[in-house]
């Protein structure tokens, strides 16, 4: 499936590493992507909202405000970190997956939802037993205070509170109730698959607008409709 280019839309995007080979090694590593990605969100004009690095993958909720500008982010991102990954360990040839996967998201229904999907991938991992304890996520900046340049809230997020403290409760709040089987399933779909998710109405929206697909085509065969003036 093409890719959304769709400025203004926040989008769940997911960034493995080749045959789902290591990502990060040291902490270093870490630091250097993240570094990286703030670079780059800054020249091409993204805005990341949430995020997490695992130790083979990358989880970002990204709104662009170009058509192209996620895009020339996760290939910078990429040609910067690989090189300096190669050298650091003494390999070659490419560390990414060529193709990132990415989903539109519905800000009303599951943006929210995708934050909590995002930051608890280190609990579900069994790498930490709360989202504040694993320090390569956005967590701590958007529920626990901490200074993180790289998370610029979403409206969606702000409207959570009047205040910073408001605001932060606020969210902590909402992961003391676990994702449902179902919300993980449809992120989880959806991401993988290259839909926009959200509800029928939003899929609607985004397919008419953007002149795409942005659900699965029904399966077999169309209904046989009833002839009612044949005997």
């Amino acid at each position: 499936m093409p890719r959304y280019a769709a400025p203004g839309w926040p989008q769940h995007v997911i960034q493995r590493g080749t045959n789902r080979s290591v990502l990060f090694v040291a902490g270093s590593d870490y630091g250097f992507f993240l570094e990286c990605l703030r670079t780059a969100c800054e020249k091409h004009g993204c805005h990341v909202h949430a995020y997490v690095l695992m130790t083979n993958h990358v989880h970002l909720l990204i709104t662009p405000t170009t058509a192209s500008g996620i895009g020339q982010v996760m290939q910078s991102v990429c040609r910067k970190y690989v090189r300096r990954f190669n050298d650091t360990y003494q390999r070659t040839g490419t560390l990414c997956e060529g193709r990132y996967k990415a989903t539109l998201v519905d800000t009303e229904h599951y943006l929210l939802a995708c934050h909590r999907y995002i930051e608890l991938n280190p609990v579900r991992a069994g790498l930490v037993e709360a989202p504040g304890d694993y320090p390569w996520s956005s967590y701590r900046a958007n529920g626990l205070s901490a200074t993180d340049p790289l998370v610029a809230p979403h409206e969606r997020y702000l409207a959570l509170g009047e205040n910073v403290r408001a605001r932060q409760a606020a969210y902590r709040a909402l992961f003391g109730e676990p994702l449902t089987d179902a919300t993980l399933s449809d992120i989880r779909h959806a991401t993988n698959k290259g839909w926009a998710l959200g509800s029928r109405r939003f899929r609607d929206d985004v397919a008419r607008l953007l002149a795409r697909r942005t659900q699965p085509a029904p399966q077999g065969r169309p209904p046989r409709w009833k002839d009612e003036n044949r005997v």
